[in-house]
């Protein structure tokens, strides 16, 4: 009885539990749904007792969730518990940015009471404010640290703080940097051959539980990392945005999720290089074709938004004048087709699917569409593929 005595003298909550109990010798008390669980308490018992221990940027916001679920405050008690971790809050855990990302990462296991007695939106307001002001007034070498102490964030927690850079009014870029640093780290093993190839990642038919498990929850982190995008079409680069394309079609991303990175990739088409559209058409291990839908909506979508453009360009005729915007796409094009044509498992109606889908007449010259035309027929060998070639080119009218 004397622990609880003790613990009831600084504790409202085991008070009212001692009081309102009916057994006359009340020798066991459940305390189960506690924050921060029994180290918590452990820790707010030995405060009870006078006991000495560390309070931190790592256990402050389950102490201090504990002290208020136990109602260890001053209200009860002169220098209870409650006031000296909202001291150390205010004095040590919202003084660096450092310091705010531990006690906002420490908050995840204590949801939603760490949001409840409102720690969680106190160290997003703090952190954001933080970020700002070191992305326009860098404080340390390399200017960008900032987005790597972000980076250790949950996804959800990183959201709240995305959102609230966003409001302060932060640069597009800023907050795209922010987004870059988080997304190479969280899905750094997608991510880090941008160029293809991902030596040694498993192909999404392994079949295996735990592959599977992981896939799942990388899903879920890019399709919510996503959505968090600034609308600035130039925010991010272009290997950025067909790498997350590629890493989107491999963990079988949502079609929203897909389609938002197909269209960014489609505003800045003209900047794409032909290694950017083989990250998008290979598998990991650089051996398979992937479904190149992607690749034929993407370049539908910039064919259709020059021919758009030109409607409010008076005089001017989409089948004859093409901008250069659209020439650099034209080549690009017939350079990736004579790369994806040496592989025999492509068909020609997949070949034929991204090659008229460029403009009769933009091309100045067809030397690069027949060399691609040649690598194919050369890799297929067969005369059937030879004759449908052959009635593809007049039906279009290549020949």
């Amino acid at each position: 009885m004397l622990l609880q005595f003790i613990l009831a003298a600084k504790s409202n909550y085991v008070r009212k539990v001692i009081m309102e109990s009916e057994e006359s010798d009340l020798t066991r008390i459940e305390i189960s749904d506690i924050p921060g669980g029994s180290e918590a308490f452990e820790k707010a018992a030995k405060f009870c007792y006078g006991v000495n221990f560390e309070i931190t940027v790592h256990n402050v916001a389950a102490l201090h969730c504990a002290a208020v679920f136990l109602q260890m405050t001053d209200e009860y008690c002169d220098g209870n518990l409650a006031g000296r971790t909202e001291d150390f809050l205010s004095q040590v855990g919202l003084s660096t940015l450092h310091s705010a990302v531990a006690v906002l990462k420490s908050c995840q296991k204590l949801l939603p009471f760490a949001v409840e007695v409102n720690i969680v939106d106190r160290c997003v307001e703090f952190i954001s404010s933080k970020a700002c002001s070191e992305a326009n007034f860098p404080s340390q070498s390399p200017p960008n640290w900032w987005t790597e102490e972000l980076a250790v964030l949950d996804v959800d927690s990183f959201a709240k703080v995305i959102t609230a850079m966003k409001q302060r009014g932060a640069k597009y870029l800023t907050v795209a940097g922010a987004l870059i640093t988080y997304t190479e780290r969280a899905l750094r093993e997608l991510v880090r051959d941008q160029t293809g190839g991902g030596k040694g990642i498993r192909s999404p038919e392994s079949g295996d539980s735990d592959s599977e498990s992981k896939r799942s929850e990388q899903r879920e982190l890019l399709q919510a990392i996503v959505p968090l995008f600034p609308t600035e079409k130039a925010a991010f680069p272009i290997n950025f945005l067909c790498c997350l394309l590629r890493c989107a079609i491999y963990l079988r991303a949502s079609s929203a999720c897909k389609r938002e990175l197909e269209k960014r990739v489609t505003e800045i088409l003209e900047h794409v290089t032909v290694d950017d559209l083989l990250v998008l058409t290979f598998s990991y291990d650089g051996e398979r074709l992937l479904d190149l839908d992607s690749v034929r909506r993407i370049i539908s979508g910039f064919v259709e938004r020059e021919k758009s453009t030109t409607v409010f360009n008076a005089g001017v005729n989409f089948n004859e004048d093409f901008s250069a915007a659209m020439q650099r796409v034209v080549k690009t094009v017939d350079t990736y087709l004579a790369e994806i044509a040496a592989y025999g498992e492509l068909s020609i109606s997949k070949f034929n699917g991204i090659a008229i889908l460029i403009p009769k007449g933009s091309r100045k010259s067809d030397d690069d569409l027949y060399r691609a035309v040649d690598i194919y027929l050369k890799v297929q060998n067969n005369i059937s593929t030879f004759l449908n070639w052959i009635n593809y080119r007049k039906r279009h009218r290549l020949e």
